[in-house]
């Protein structure tokens, strides 16, 4: 799981709150941890790996939404995987693990791991929150004509500069000047969660709102081809509000419960004795929504990939061939040799229309195809009955 409360723990002054979740059943934590990591990365990488029946293609040229869509994925298999490490760690070293309760202990490599093993997950896993909010303005900007893969170049520095610099700043003013003095005053552990929460906060509040317009504009776009807005159209209109309300449906069950548990937490620290019989409940509350998260926030990876390309299947082609994989868009269009495909088959309206010029019905249709690109439902009912079908 991804929670800043792990990056507390190595304190060994540690405050009350983080000492009553990270000792609740701590074989229990690190054993359902490794069992939701596992799933979840087994089940992305199955999810993205080509499948047999897949008929090779030509390589399309890349799209910077289809880059992001793989950079996300990518994010959530390596936090993944640094959950498993920590766990197993966690679970096969004991010994090792209580030298960081340890106050003034002289071996440092406890220390190290603890510190390592918390600012990768977090790292990753901030970078995928960036990448997200990236898709949601790079989905805005494709709409308007104003994006391509000469903006990833922007996405990369802004990513991973960001997660970067908000890591190393909260981890810096958490343990200074040292471990052993860390977690003594909130003005250590404040700036470290701030830091934390910023990314997914941010996602929270602006994806919709991106999203929201995205959704909008893609509605002006369809309608300006022909003046008319068809029912082709309009369920590819919903079929791509839908794939927006798909990941931030995901992004919510997974990370709702960091939030709830760590309100009740900070409540529990302002607290004089947080084992009042009073408090009670808000501990229960506090160490349910502990091992909740512990289930979910690994699990972003996959439900991430079904929110983005549906289930893929479970026929595995791993046989070398030049074929499209599937985080990238569709084969070629007929309107240009590296044009995307659009979903729908305009290619008769086009011919048809004297209104839209055949640069504009291009681009829309790019605009169209990266948003939708992967999506192999909104393929397989708008086209059926296209002459050129394009499910993947």
């Amino acid at each position: 799981m991804a929670s800043p409360r792990l990056e507390t723990y190595c304190c060994p002054n540690r405050d009350a709150a983080t000492q009553l979740v990270v000792n609740f059943q701590p074989e229990v934590f690190c054993g359902v941890c490794i069992g939701s990591a596992s799933i979840s990365l087994l089940l992305t990488i199955l999810q993205l790996l080509p499948k047999k029946g897949q008929s090779p293609r030509k390589m399309p040229k890349a799209s910077s939404s289809s880059t992001i869509l793989l950079l996300i994925s990518i994010c959530d298999i390596l936090g993944g995987l640094g959950m498993i490490f920590r766990s197993s760690i966690w679970l096969g070293f004991p010994d090792f693990i209580a030298n960081i309760s340890v106050v003034n202990s002289t071996d440092v490599w406890p220390s190290t791991f603890c510190v390592g093993s918390a600012m990768w997950i977090q790292l990753l896993y901030s970078a995928g929150f960036w990448w997200l909010f990236c898709y949601a303005v790079d989905s805005y900007l494709v709409v308007r004509r104003s994006a391509g893969l000469s903006t990833i170049v922007l996405y990369h520095m802004m990513t991973w500069g960001l997660a970067v610099m908000l890591c190393v700043e909260g981890i810096a003013l958490l343990y200074y000047p040292s471990l052993s003095s860390c977690e003594n005053g909130l003005e250590h552990a404040i700036p470290h969660y701030i830091t934390t929460y910023v990314p997914l906060l941010l996602v929270l509040v602006a994806n919709p709102i991106l999203f929201r317009r995205t959704v909008s504009a893609v509605a002006s776009l369809l309608k300006g081809r022909q003046g008319i807005y068809t029912e082709n159209e309009r369920r590819l209109g919903t079929e791509i509000q839908m794939r927006f309300f798909k990941i931030m449906l995901v992004f919510v069950i997974c990370w709702s419960s960091n939030i709830i548990n760590e309100t009740l937490l900070f409540y529990l620290e302002m607290q004089p004795d947080i084992n009042e019989m009073p408090l009670k409940n808000i501990r229960s509350s506090a160490l349910i929504t502990w091992i909740i998260m512990v289930v979910l926030n690994p699990m972003q990876g996959f439900l991430f990939t079904l929110a983005f390309y549906g289930w893929t299947g479970w026929r595995v082609d791993l046989k070398w061939r030049k074929r499209e994989i599937p985080w990238e868009s569709m084969s070629s269009s007929t309107v240009g040799e590296n044009a995307y495909p659009s979903p729908v088959n305009y290619q008769s309206n086009i011919h048809d229309s004297k209104k839209i010029s055949p640069t504009d019905s291009q681009q829309t249709d790019e605009a169209i195809s990266m948003l939708s690109e992967g999506n192999t439902s909104s393929d397989e009912r708008l086209t059926r009955s296209s002459p050129i079908y394009q499910g993947w």
